[in-house]
Formats: C-alpha cells, structure tokens, sequence
C-alpha cells in the first residue's frame, strides 16, 4: 500500500521541518487535506475556503491554524480591495512525499523532501526519458497551458512506470523477507535476537545503532552488543560458505557494515 503526497516549497527563506508522524496526524483529517488541496493552487483566504469546501468559516480557521502551527501553512495580510479590514491569505510552504508500505513481512514508512532547484539542477536526477521536456523549460519563467499540459502528460507517464517499478521491488522485497524468516527463527534463541536480526535486515546498508535499538527493547547495551556479535559471527560463516573462503568482488567494493569490527 502506497501513500504519497506533495507540496509545494515555501517563498519565505525558512522551513519548518515536518516529521513522518506529525505529518500523518495532521493530515488523518479530511478537512485538512482538502484545505491543503486548495491552496496548493494558489492563496486562499478562510471565507473562500469555507464557500468552496462548505465547512463553517470558524472550523476552517480551526483547521489553518492547525496546519500553521504545525509548519504547513503560512499567512499574510493584504489591504482589501473593498475598503475593509485586511485580508489574511494563507499558502503552504511544505514540499515533500509520504510513503507508507503495508504488508506481511513488509513495513516502510519514509518521509522525502522533494529536491530544490529548476529543471536543469534536476536533469541529473530525472530518467532520459524526461530530458526532452527539461531542454523545453530551460530557464523559462512562464509557460503556455498547452504546453504545460504536454509536459505533464509526459511526467505522469513517466511517474506511473517508475511507480509500477517500484511496486516490483517493495514485492520482492517483501518476497526476500518472507523467504529469510525460516532462517532467523531457526538460528536465533530470544525474541530479542529475532528483533535484532530484523532490524538489521530493515537497513541493510547502514550500521545498526544499538544504543537505540537496546531503548527500544529496554535490554542493555551490553546484552545487545553480545547478540550482535554473535549474530555477525553467523553472517561471516553464511558469507564465506556461499563462496568458499573468498569472495570476489571489484575494486573498491565496499565491505557489508556488519563484516567491518
């Protein structure tokens, strides 16, 4: 199960970082979101959102002042075009993506910032596929709609391939997990050293802190470190026994984290 959403980049010159757990309790709500819908497209004041959503203007400045607080939103005063008091316009200043992945043997949840800068700061990033329409918006400050319903068609293609792509890989990811747990019920002797080995293979290319991971399952740091010895013990012997007593691999290939004391 995927979750994604994006926002677009503050014009303010700071940024309120919003954490994977804020941001789903401020967007579990449905107001909320809607209201954040509506503002990615341009500013909007709290009476015309309430019109638009027909929610209550008092239950709308609620929710805007919800998102503000919480880094999502920013507001301004602008005189009024008819004389009154001045009108407080709010936009959203936050740009990143959600993903949460559900399933047997399978938990991913990941907070992204989306990448600043223009088209060409980000060609280096995008699929070739895409280098067309960068050369189209150069350094272009404006767009015809026609021309911009073009390009986006070509990017909605290209996120439907990369997000069918990815689909793949959290399966077999999900696949590999399944495959592996036989393996780790038979070798380990504690719910802890399970725990262990699990958290290992949730970040597979980055060292395990285990002064966190002791925290989380309330053990001593020692009694972790005793585990993990051992586990690293058994992952040198499954190592060296899938290719004898060398391994071979290129130049500079990085040694696994785990095989490095």
């Amino acid at each position: 199960m995927g979750f994604y959403l994006t926002l677009n980049y503050p014009t303010s010159g700071w940024l309120v970082v919003v954490g994977f757990d804020e941001a789903l309790k401020i967007l579990e709500n449905k107001a909320r979101r809607d209201i954040l819908k509506q503002l990615t497209k341009e500013p909007h004041y709290p009476l015309q959102l309430s019109e638009i959503l027909d929610i209550s203007q008092q239950a709308v400045v609620k929710h805007l002042r919800v998102l503000e607080e919480n880094g999502f939103v920013d507001s301004e005063k602008f005189p009024s075009q008819k004389g009154g008091p001045p009108k407080k316009m709010y936009t959203v200043n936050q740009s990143f993506s959600l993903r949460l992945d559900l399933g047997p043997n399978l938990f991913r949840a990941e907070h992204r910032n989306m990448p600043a800068g223009g088209a060409i700061r980000l060609s280096s990033r995008l699929p070739s596929e895409l280098g067309g329409v960068v050369d189209r918006i150069g350094t272009r400050r404006r767009l015809p709609m026609g021309e911009a319903m073009s390009m986006l068609s070509e990017m909605d293609l290209a996120l439907e391939k990369i997000d069918e792509q990815r689909d793949a890989i959290v399966a077999l990811h999900q696949q590999v997990m399944q495959k592996v747990a036989p393996s780790i019920d038979d070798s380990s002797q504690s719910y802890e050293e399970r725990q262990l080995a699990h958290a290992m293979l949730n970040q597979p290319r980055r060292p395990l802190d285990l002064d966190l991971f002791s925290q989380g399952l309330r053990i001593q740091s020692m009694d972790a470190e005793q585990m993990m010895e051992g586990l690293r013990e058994r992952l040198l012997r499954d190592f060296a026994a899938k290719g004898g007593t060398l391994v071979a691999a290129k130049e500079g290939t990085p040694l696994p984290w785990w095989l490095v004391r």
